[in-house]
């Protein structure tokens, strides 16, 4: 039985969208934000070395110093949903960022393997309530028809953190070798402080959403925004998305060291040329979007993308320039789909709730990305002679929620026309 596709309510407060001239000092420090707390996520998976040395840890104690962040992340946007909608978004905002910072520096200041369990743990909580409020400013702030543009700027600061920020991160772990692995934390911290002060500038008041009165208790409300037939459909369509990537992604270089023959020493220039793409496409993508339709364009990305996924789970032995050009076009499509869903799913409810609503999102994309991960890694294996199994059948399971993707997202349209 076929269900009526997701209705997109119009924006109820068009007053709180900021002027255009303004917009991209705006954009540039919720992209700062977001940069920050991305590359603090990802700056843990190249240290692993460093932190088993330094504590004395395994590899099992080190996928849990990973998790605290991911989980934690996922189980404080649903917290949040209680009150993100309660406050104005500037202050919300700048606020968590500031406990975002004080738990970052508490990372490069961690004693012990304890300590640092604990402060990944604030930091995850604070960095994924930031992802979602950022997501929930752009769809407040920016008009539904140059929000692709924008979400397309914002999310580009995933390829910063890659091609640059990553990069610096380790260079200083190496060379400051009084701090060590200490050392890009209280980077990212110092860094952090600057766009604090930028989004304080650049970020104006935003509260069009406390006009609305909201009925009954806080729980009653979540419940209901949880159990609307389309809020669902979004939330399972945010999850298939996430399952697609992140069943794959944590276990590539794995894959390309062991099976493939790429070197250990080229994998940094796999990810370098996959970020840097990103990063010139992003825009670009939003643009497409916006001049053509969000569904229309996230169906050719989902549908394309699928063949570098296969291809990175099937690949034989094969030569670095291939490889390259294979998980370039991997990370161009891969992740260039969150942009027009993104803006689709964003739209999906009113503004009076939309805090709460893109909160349960980021928790669902969070949680889903930690479970993809962990069946992922239930399903390959390291076979006797190094080599990594059944990696070919995460693909296929991958492309299946790929393809599953491209018909939910058929449900998710906007009642404008280049929707």
């Amino acid at each position: 039985m076929a269900y009526p596709p997701i209705q997109v309510k119009p924006a109820l407060n068009t007053s709180s969208f900021i002027d255009q001239r303004r917009e991209r000092f705006f954009l540039f420090a919720l992209a700062g934000i977001q940069f920050t707390h991305i590359l603090d996520f990802m700056i843990m998976m190249p240290l692993g070395p460093e932190f088993i040395k330094a504590f004395d840890i395994n590899a099992h104690q080190f996928g849990f110093l990973l998790s605290s962040y991911t989980f934690s992340a996922a189980i404080a946007g649903i917290f949040a949903t209680y009150y993100v909608d309660r406050f104005e978004r500037r202050q919300m905002l700048l606020s968590l960022y500031a406990c975002f910072i004080v738990a970052t520096l508490a990372c490069g200041l961690a004693p012990s393997y304890e300590t640092l369990f604990v402060a990944r743990a604030f930091a995850g909580a604070f960095g994924g309530i930031l992802g979602s409020l950022v997501q929930t400013i752009v769809a407040d702030s920016i008009p539904f028809e140059r929000r692709g543009k924008a979400l397309g700027i914002v999310m580009a600061a995933f390829s910063v953190s890659t091609v640059a920020g990553v990069p610096l991160s380790l260079f200083l772990a190496h060379h400051i070798t009084e701090l060590g692995w200490r050392a890009p934390f209280i980077f990212i911290a110092l860094i952090s402080l600057v766009i604090l002060y930028l989004g304080y500038r650049n970020i104006p008041k935003i509260a069009g959403h406390l006009d609305h009165v909201h009925e009954g208790s806080r729980l009653s409300q979540i419940f209901r925004i949880l159990t609307v037939h389309n809020h669902i459909r979004a939330f399972v369509f945010m999850a298939l998305i996430m399952i697609t990537g992140f069943s794959v992604i944590p276990y590539i270089a794995l894959y390309l060291t062991s099976n493939v023959g790429i070197d250990n020493s080229y994998i940094s220039l796999i990810y370098l040329c996959g970020g840097v793409a990103t990063l010139m496409s992003s825009r670009f993508i939003g643009h497409m979007a916006d001049q053509y339709g969000k569904v229309k364009v996230f169906k050719v990305l989902a549908v394309v993308s699928l063949i570098p996924l296969l291809v990175t789970t099937n690949l034989p032995v094969t030569p670095l320039w291939l490889v390259l050009i294979n998980s370039t076009a991997f990370f161009i499509l891969v992740s260039g789909r969150m942009i027009p869903a993104m803006a689709m799913v964003s739209q999906v409810v009113e503004n009076k709730i939309r805090g709460t609503f893109m909160s349960l999102v980021g928790s669902v994309q969070m949680m889903a990305s930690g479970i993809a991960t962990v069946l992922a890694g239930m399903v390959v294996t390291i076979g006797a002679d190094g080599k990594m199994e059944h990696y070919n059948l995460v693909g296929y399971g991958a492309a299946f929620c790929g393809l599953m993707t491209i018909w939910l997202v058929g449900y998710i349209h906007s009642d404008n026309k280049k929707t």
